[in-house]
Parts: structure tokens; C-alpha cells; sequence
């Protein structure tokens, strides 16, 4: 049975002609080499869908440069709220505590920011001896509430714009593929060629190609605005969390002094 395969291998190899072997392996290697020149489709594409492929690099750009700062705010904030609740639960004095978060030579933000308003405002208003301990903690109140708002208000800045990206960039490069295709369609109804795969392959590769440019745009920054939307979320909690405890040690401390 082997020898028979062979042997039938061997009359179909013989039967094919050199020219038709020659054929087939250019064939062959014509399929293997070919693929997509992103760069020559670009080139090559239509004004406007040029136009809009830049503005959706250009917003690509923006997107990561926010990107990458935010993950290093979002890295300093947390170090720094850790740093602070240890210093302030290992029982350190709070005097001590406010002179080092009012040093001129450096910048509090965050949780220390929060306690060096509270304390601040509850110093002020203390030294006024005719007011009571209620309206001294309601001021240190209110002096976190500001500066709570403020520090989120950082933490948040720029995500507005990041979220604008992802969320109209697939649009703009919808606008691309329609124009790509309309420029495609207006080409061959002036050059008079018949409808074919060779003569619109090349519009919807370009218009295809500003779909896909959005699509790489968009992601990324949808992606990063929901993570960075869930650390706001937690490190208002746990500014929240902290200006509530930090009012309850200035209320016993209101109750002492009186």
C-alpha cells in the first residue's frame, strides 16, 4: 500500500509542468508576504481621512500623557495617606503634628492637608475664649469640608477630558470611514470603472482603517477613567472616614478644655 502512495506521488509530481511548479510557489510566497502597510495606507489615504486619523493621534497622545500622570498621583496619594495615618494612630502628639504639616519647606496634600486645615481653623477659634466648644468644631468642620473638596477636585482633574476622549473618539473615526467611503465612491463614478473588489478595496481599507485608529484610542482611555474614577471613589472615602474620627478627637478635646 506504501509503495503504492509512492509511486502515485512521484506520477503527480512528474505530471506537473516546470512553469506551472514556478507558478504556484510565487503563489505561495505572495500569500505568505503579504500583509497590511499601515503607514503606506495612511500615505496613500484621503485628505480628510488624514485629517482625522491626526486629530485621533493627537487625542491618543493626550490620553496617555494623562494616563501615566495620574497613575503617578494616584501612587503619591495613597504613599502619603499611609504615611500620615501612621504618624497620626501612633499616638503623636497633635501639636507636633500641625507644626510639621505647616513646615514652609514642603507641601501637604491629602489627608495631612485635611487635618492641617481642621486643626488650624479648631487653633483659631479656641483662642477665642468666648465661644463654645460646638462652634469651634463646627468651624474645623467646615474648614475639612474645604479642603476635602479641593483634594478630590485635584485627584479629578483632567479625568473629564479623558473620559471626553473615549467616549467621542470612536465617533470621529466613524467620520472618517464615512468620508474614506464617500471619497472611494465619488473616485470611480469620474474614472468610470465597474463596481469590483480591486477598484474599492483600497477606499474601505482606508475608511476601515480610521474605524480602527478610534477604536485604539477609545479604549485605553475608557479603561483608564474607570479605574481612576474607583481610586477618587476610594480615597474620598478614606479622606471622609478620617476627617470624621479627626472630629471626634477634637470634640473630646472640646469637652476637656471646658
Amino acid at each position: 500500500m506504501i509503495a503504492m502512495l509512492l509511486a502515485f506521488q512521484d506520477t503527480v509530481v512528474e505530471a506537473l509542468p516546470p512553469e506551472a511548479t514556478a507558478a504556484a510557489a510565487q503563489a505561495t510566497a505572495a500569500t505568505v508576504n503579504s500583509g497590511i502597510n499601515y503607514l503606506d495606507l495612511m500615505l496613500k489615504a484621503s485628505l480628510p481621512v488624514k485629517l482625522i486619523v491626526l486629530l485621533l493621534l493627537a487625542g491618543s497622545l493626550i490620553s496617555w500623557v494623562i494616563i501615566f500622570r495620574k497613575a503617578r498621583v494616584f501612587k503619591q496619594a495613597d504613599r502619603e495617606a499611609d504615611e500620615f495615618e501612621n504618624r497620626f494612630w501612633s499616638g503623636a502628639d497633635l501639636s507636633k503634628l500641625y507644626a510639621g504639616a505647616t513646615d514652609r519647606n514642603r507641601l501637604v496634600t491629602g489627608l495631612e492637608a485635611i487635618f492641617e486645615a481642621g486643626f488650624r481653623e479648631f487653633t483659631r477659634l479656641r483662642d477665642k475664649r468666648r465661644l463654645d466648644g460646638r462652634i469651634q468644631l463646627e468651624g474645623a468642620q467646615r474648614a475639612m469640608r474645604a479642603t476635602y473638596s479641593r483634594e478630590i477636585g485635584q485627584l479629578e482633574r483632567n479625568l473629564e477630558l479623558l473620559a471626553n476622549i473615549g467616549s467621542t473618539a470612536p465617533y470621529v473615526g466613524l467620520v472618517g470611514t464615512v468620508f474614506g467611503i464617500m471619497v472611494t465612491m465619488h473616485d470611480m463614478i469620474n474614472s468610470g470603472e465597474q463596481a469590483g473588489i480591486a477598484s474599492v478595496a483600497p477606499g474601505i481599507s482606508e475608511a476601515l482603517f480610521a474605524t480602527a485608529i478610534g477604536l485604539f484610542v477609545a479604549i485605553p482611555a475608557v479603561w483608564a477613567y474607570n479605574r481612576y474614577t474607583t481610586r477618587v471613589e476610594r480615597l474620598a472615602v478614606r479622606y471622609e472616614s478620617f476627617a470624621e474620627e479627626f472630629s471626634s478627637i477634637l470634640q473630646r478635646q472640646t469637652s476637656i478644655d471646658e
